[in-house]
C-alpha cells in the first residue's frame, strides 16, 4: 500500500473521499498509540476496568478513558506502562458549575489522571455566551497545568450548527486547551467525517482533535484519521486492531461506501434527540446536496 500524507486526503465529497480512503495506510502501531480505550458506560465493574488496562497494555493504546470512580483502580493497573490514565469531568452533560469542574478535575488527577476529558457547557454555547464557555474551559485548564494534565474539550456536536461547532473550538483553543473532542457518545450525534473536518479546519496543527462516539471498526477509524483527527476515541478498541491486521491481507481494505448519504450527519438527525432547530438546519443541508435527487430515500425519513 501507499503511505500519502493525510492532507492529500482531505476532501469534502464523502464519494471521492472513500474512492480515496483505501490509499491511506497507517501503521498497526501508529493506530494503536491513537486510541484511547474507553469504558464510560455505568454498568461496568472492576473485572471489566480490570480487563481493559490489560487490553491496553497489550496493544499500547494511548490511554484507557473511565468514570472518575474507576481512576485509582487504572492508575494502578497502568502503572510502569506507557498507556496514560483518562477520565471524564463533567460527563455527559457539561452542566455542572464550573467550581464543580475544577473540584472534580483536582480529584481526578490527584487520583492518577493525566488526561481530562471535559465536556463543555453546551446550553451557554447555544444561547452565545462565549465568556463563560471560555471561563469554564479555563478554570480546568488553569488546574490541569498545575497537575500536569492535558485538557480535551467534549463540544457534543449534535446539539451545535456547523458555525457553533467552529466556534467552540476556537473558544477552546483560546482558553488553553489540547484537544476538541467531537461528542460524549451517549448525545445526539457521534464522530462524522464532516464534524471532525470542520474542528480540524478551524484548530489547524495548534490543537489536536479527537473523535468520539460511534466508531466501531477500522474503515470508520481511518475516515476519522483522514478527515484530520489525531486521537481516536472507542470501545471497540481491540476489534478496530484485529479488524485493521485482518483487513491488509484482504480484499476488504478496497471495499467502499457508495451511498455517501450513510456518512452524512444528516443520517443522524432525530427530533427526539436533538433541538428543533439543530434539526432543521441539518435537514434542511438536503435541499441543497448535490445527490438530493439520486438518494433522497436516504435523506428523508
Amino acid at each position: 500500500m501507499t503511505d500519502p500524507s493525510v492532507d492529500g486526503l482531505l476532501i469534502t465529497d464523502p464519494t471521492k473521499f472513500e474512492k480515496q480512503l483505501k490509499e491511506l495506510h497507517v501503521a498497526p502501531e501508529k493506530l494503536a498509540s491513537m486510541i484511547d480505550h474507553t469504558k464510560l458506560s455505568p454498568d461496568k465493574t472492576a473485572s471489566s476496568i480490570e480487563n481493559l488496562c490489560d487490553e491496553a497494555k497489550a496493544y499500547g493504546f494511548a490511554s484507557v478513558c473511565v468514570n472518575p470512580y474507576w481512576v485509582p483502580l487504572v492508575s494502578r493497573g497502568l502503572q510502569g506502562s506507557t498507556v496514560k490514565v483518562c477520565t471524564v469531568i463533567s460527563f455527559p452533560l457539561g452542566s455542572s458549575l464550573p467550581e464543580a469542574k475544577v473540584e472534580e478535575a483536582r480529584l481526578a488527577a490527584e487520583a492518577g489522571a493525566s488526561e481530562l476529558d471535559m465536556v463543555m457547557n453546551i446550553g451557554a454555547m447555544r444561547d452565545g455566551k462565549h465568556d463563560v464557555v471560555e471561563n469554564d474551559i479555563r478554570g480546568v485548564v488553569n488546574l490541569a497545568r498545575q497537575k500536569g494534565a492535558l485538557v480535551k474539550v467534549i463540544l457534543e456536536v449534535g446539539y451545535l450548527t456547523d458555525e457553533q461547532v467552529r466556534q467552540s473550538c476556537e473558544i477552546a483553543e483560546a482558553a488553553g486547551a489540547d484537544f476538541v473532542k467531537t461528542a460524549t457518545g451517549f448525545g445526539p450525534m457521534g464522530a462524522t467525517i464532516h464534524h471532525v473536518r470542520i474542528m480540524r479546519e478551524t484548530v489547524g496543527e495548534r490543537m489536536g482533535v479527537k473523535a468520539a462516539g460511534g466508531i466501531r471498526n477500522f474503515k470508520d477509524v481511518l475516515r476519522m484519521i483522514a478527515a484530520g483527527a489525531s486521537r481516536i476515541g472507542t470501545s471497540a478498541g481491540v476489534e478496530i486492531m484485529e479488524g485493521y491486521r485482518w483487513a491488509e491481507l484482504s480484499e476488504a481494505w478496497t471495499d467502499i461506501e457508495e451511498i455517501p448519504c450513510k456518512l452524512c450527519p444528516v443520517r443522524a438527525a432525530d427530533t427526539g434527540k436533538m433541538p428543533k432547530d439543530v434539526y432543521s438546519y441539518y435537514k434542511g443541508k438536503c435541499h441543497e446536496c448535490a445527490y438530493k435527487d439520486t438518494y433522497n430515500r436516504f435523506y428523508w425519513r
